[in-house]
């Protein structure tokens, strides 16, 4: 690389940007490569859900922490948080309040920052540590040193979240935060722990007739337009725009043994895939 002047008397450093407008699709294609560099090729991102399993208490959590202690030895993981009911009440009341969905995104990264800080230290005795997202660049570090890296799963949009297509609730939840650290980190694996198989056509909840999915690519899932998913539908979009992660797993951490054999590269659940 060196430098140029061009005719109006400006110096750039000549690169293939240089004084290239960043939205001109054919320099945007340009950029695309076959494989990103991944940092963390072994990482297992594990994301507890709040409502489904956290808020459920030690009935729920502690039998899943088992788990994560008896995988540490033989995994690399990172535990990431879901926010749950007090995120909803939250919301409700900022809603109620007319705040704009920024705000909304703000509370719900405390509350799930709070779920964060319980699990590390229930975790701790076994080297649970509640980290940040500014402490992902430390977590290669971490993981030699035998610690189980806690961090709450909301992205850090905060107050710049964008709007979302219906209503101000946040697009880009917790399921979204726990699929894009593991895309950046270029994880092996990515898995949502919830109180149900997987998913299905309908909420199984409200209706005995949904049929169970036990695996969908992507893009399909989309194109079903489901009026109710167990996953964020921004995250699906992630996922089908992905360079690294190929894969979502979708499990019931309310059955013991579930999250042991998603780790080992089983489908308990369901998974969601991207097409190559």
């Amino acid at each position: 690389m060196g430098w140029v002047r061009d005719k109006s008397g400006r110096l750039h450093i000549e690169t293939p940007l240089m004084a290239e407008s960043l939205m001109d699709k054919a320099l945007l294609e340009s950029t695309e490569i076959e494989q990103v560099f991944r940092p963390l090729p072994d990482l297992n991102v594990i994301k507890l859900g709040g409502q489904s399993i956290i808020d459920r208490g030690k009935e729920a959590v502690l039998p899943l922490l088992d788990e994560i202690i008896a995988a540490r030895d033989q995994h690399q993981l990172l535990v990431m948080t879901g926010g749950g009911t007090r995120s909803r009440h939250a919301y409700a009341i900022a809603l109620d309040l007319g705040m704009p969905t920024g705000v909304l995104a703000k509370l719900g990264s405390s509350i799930s920052e709070q779920n964060a800080l319980m699990i590390s230290i229930l975790l701790a005795p076994h080297g649970g540590v509640k980290i940040g997202h500014d402490h992902l660049v430390q977590l290669p570090a971490y993981l030699a040193l035998g610690i189980i890296p806690v961090m709450h799963a909301m992205p850090p949009y905060g107050l710049w979240e964008e709007s979302a297509e219906r209503g101000r609730i946040p697009p880009h939840r917790t399921d979204s935060g726990t699929f894009l650290t593991a895309e950046v980190l270029g994880a092996k694996r990515c898995v949502l722990v919830k109180d149900e198989r997987g998913l299905f056509t309908a909420d199984p909840k409200k209706n005995p007739d949904a049929e169970f999915i036990p695996e969908v690519e992507v893009t399909e899932l989309l194109s079903m337009d489901l009026p109710d998913l167990a996953v964020e539908r921004a995250m699906l979009r992630q996922l089908a725009r992905a360079r690294s992660v190929q894969e979502v797993l979708i499990v019931n951490g309310r059955e013991r043994g579930t999250l042991t054999r998603a780790l080992a590269g089983e489908n308990p659940g369901t998974r969601i895939y991207r097409r190559i």
